[in-house]
């Protein structure tokens, strides 16, 4: 099997940079080292550096360097094949990718993005590339407003261009396709490639939410001051209509995602835009691009100003109106690498329509035994999906838990209830561009299983003399009616604490959930992604100063957890000491700790107590401890106090380039309950229900 591939599409605008995405992280789940590399780049604007290989770097945070990613822009390629300097060409191209695979295990290739005049010449070039670098080729083709026979002629055509040219098509994606092709398309599609072995062939619908650009994007494309609405700029724009009728007629032209272009002083074009997306009765437009460099009036400004949470953005452009139409006809959509739910989105979309399995087969000759913190994020996912469960987000109003609520729903990982005000949640929902569709809402007090709650609340907690009145007051609370939905298995568990501080999060399942039998403490991991593994860190985040008989308890909780995340045990119970170097009470209870684990579990591979550089460094275990089964190999790091491990982990998190702390993850309750960093980010709430989701699978 090969170690490189070549992405190349036929023609503009065909999605290409949302395939190359999928495949990167389909190679990175399999592969450690993959390097990304364009031979011929667009020349771009400003000089500035290549959208997509910026994309994939930023992303994935790749180590590689800029300047090995690419050789040539289109224009010096072009100047070199007109002076008849093909050859200079393409053994420059060739040594710097022969380069790359002596240091990388995989290459991934990507052709050029035909934003150029010569079409024709650009295709020629690619195929001269990719034919010299002898790699296989992934075909992208560009599918929208195709009918499925012009489809079907322009895949067989293609796969046609690349055999005459001796090479090897895997797959062949047909990106941006409409959403109701029929179900035998991709047999239609096989039938017309004359060949034994014939590629593999997606149909990858259009997403408007990828293809289409964003506020920010014509904000960048336009170089617009941003009036209004600066946190909403990344919604998407579906079309651009110029407002130049009077109101009554100009309202009929309003559509879902509808830029508005009017000049600054139509202030009835701009209230009437304003009311038109706070009304149900019409669709929701993306922004208003006011023209001319003129300001709305004071009046306006005063008025828009006044309205609380301006819903759209306002740009202003110093360009008349009819020449900002017509620049901004040019704009196409990209996936910035900063615009994450964007990326995850594409992610989701490739990982939903492509069968990842059959094509690594294709792409992949080694699979790397390590796991990169990236790989273990995959797999998590990947985990969760197959079992999926249903998971209750207490947090409905927040922004970040619908973001994430929404990433999760795509990728289709778990099952979700958002919990809090219906009406408030959709029209948040609304004003990020977040689609709830599949998502259930529920409000606790109007809840059909409010009362029960409140019932079954009272009954569990009146011997701590909590009244009726207590038990419906906590059951209002989403975060108590959210934990009472786990208690009782309407939901298989809980992330919360975005907003709320992790007593809020917690406490309900201390009172009602309760440890699992023979668990006498509730206690937390870390799930620490560094360079190429993963290590579990306990306890980090719930108990300060445990005893032996609890830090063994703690110890054994955590190499559970360890297993459920595929992760084999080693367990080391750190000290200042390494086995009896020194004495002391702090050293002697590590010791007696370690003796109960061995006592409790017999089958589980510990050791302690261990210096840290002990546990984890084989060179400093061979010193201290040679032959030990788990000095040097560590997987599982128990702490002996919540100061040693807090800071450590911390410590850890920030001086590791690169490293991820998934946590805390709390152990030792009946059922899983998460709590989540206020100042969390979206893809930590993505993880933490992953993982949540994954601990439901082994209590169901």
């Amino acid at each position: 099997m090969s170690n490189c591939l070549y992405i190349a599409a036929t023609e503009a605008r065909s999605g290409k940079s949302a395939i190359v995405l999928g495949v990167m992280q389909l190679l990175l789940t399999h592969v450690r080292k993959v390097a990304i590399f364009r031979p011929i780049i667009h020349d771009g604007f400003g000089g500035g550096r290549d959208h997509d290989i910026d994309l994939i770097l930023s992303h994935f945070k790749l180590p590689q360097k800029y300047e090995t990613t690419y050789v040539y822009t289109q224009s010096e390629a072009t100047r070199m094949i007109n002076d008849g300097n093909n050859s200079v060409l393409m053994e420059n191209i060739l040594e710097k990718f022969r380069s790359l695979q002596e240091e990388y295990d995989f290459v991934l290739c990507e052709g050029t993005d035909y934003l150029g005049a010569e079409a024709a010449v650009e295709f020629e070039i690619n195929m001269d590339v990719v034919g010299n670098l002898g790699c296989p080729v992934l075909a992208v083709l560009n599918g929208m407003e195709g009918q499925e026979d012009e489809i079907c002629d322009l895949s067989r055509r293609t796969f046609d261009l690349f055999q005459e040219k001796g090479l090897d098509v895997i797959a062949v994606m047909v990106n941006r396709a409409g959403k109701k092709v029929s179900s035998d398309l991709v047999d239609r599609i096989k039938a017309g490639f004359i060949t034994v072995n014939k590629p593999l062939v997606y149909i990858i619908p259009d997403d408007k939410r990828l293809a289409n650009p964003t506020v920010n994007d014509v904000a960048k494309w336009m170089d617009c001051k941003v009036l209004y609405g600066a946190d909403r700029l990344e919604t998407p724009v579906n079309d651009y209509v110029v407002a130049a009728m009077h109101i009554e007629n100009f309202l009929k032209y309003v559509g879902e995602g509808s830029l508005i272009i009017t000049p600054g002083d139509r202030s009835d074009i701009i209230l009437a835009s304003l009311a038109s997306r706070l009304s149900d009765a019409y669709p929701n437009i993306s922004g208003i691009l006011l023209t001319g460099g003129i300001h709305p009036a004071m009046t306006v400004h005063h008025l828009i100003e006044g309205w609380k949470g301006v819903p759209i953005p306002i740009l202003i452009v110093p360009e008349h109106t009819y020449k900002t139409a017509q620049i901004v006809q040019g704009l196409h959509g990209t996936i910035d690498p900063e615009n994450s739910v964007k990326v995850l989105s594409a992610l989701g979309l490739f990982e939903t329509c492509v069968n990842s399995h059959e094509l690594q087969q294709k792409l992949v000759s080694t699979v790397s035994t390590r796991i990169t913190p990236f790989m273990f994020e995959h797999t998590l996912l990947h985990k969760a999906r197959e079992k999926k469960q249903h998971i209750v987000l207490p947090e409905g109003t927040s922004e970040r838990i619908l973001h994430a609520a929404d990433i999760l729903t795509r990728r289709d990982v778990v099952t979700l209830t958002l919990l809090g005000n219906e009406e408030e949640i959709r029209q948040i929902a609304s004003n990020i561009d977040i689609n709830l569709e599949g998502i259930n809402i529920v409000d606790p007090v109007k809840a059909d299983c409010f009362e029960k709650f409140v019932e079954d609340y009272y009954e569990l907690r009146k011997h701590k003399c909590i009244m009726k009145e207590d038990a419906r007051d906590r059951m209002s609370d989403p975060t108590y009616f959210g934990t009472m939905m786990v208690k009782t298995g309407m939901a298989g568990g809980m992330v919360s604490g975005s907003v709320t501080t992790t007593a809020q999060t917690i406490r309900p399942a201390f009172e009602f959930i309760k440890t699992k039998p023979g668990v006498s403490i509730v206690s937390s991991v870390f799930l620490m992604c560094q360079n190429d593994q993963v290590m579990v860190y306990g306890d980090c985040a719930v108990n300060p100063n445990p005893d032996a008989s609890e830090l063994a308890e703690i110890a054994i909780s955590s190499a559970e957890t360890a297993r459920i995340f595929g992760i084999e045990p080693r367990v080391a119970m750190l000290s200042y000491s390494t086995g009896s170097l020194s004495k002391g009470k702090d050293v002697d209870k590590v010791v007696e700790a370690t003796r109960i684990i061995r006592e409790k579990a017999p089958d589980l591979a510990v050791e302690g107590p261990l210096q840290y550089d002990v546990a984890v460094d084989p060179y400093a275990a061979e010193e201290f401890m040679p032959g030990n089964a788990v000095a040097g190999k560590a997987t599982v790091l128990i702490f002996p106090d919540l100061n040693t491990g807090n800071n450590t982990y911390k410590a850890v998190q920030r001086s590791v380039p690169d490293s991820v702390a998934i946590g805390p993850i709390l152990q030792g309750l009946k059922k899983p309950v998460n709590d989540l960093s206020r100042g969390c980010q979206v893809r930590d709430i993505v993880n933490t229900v992953a993982i949540t989701a994954i601990q439901a699978q082994s209590e169901s």
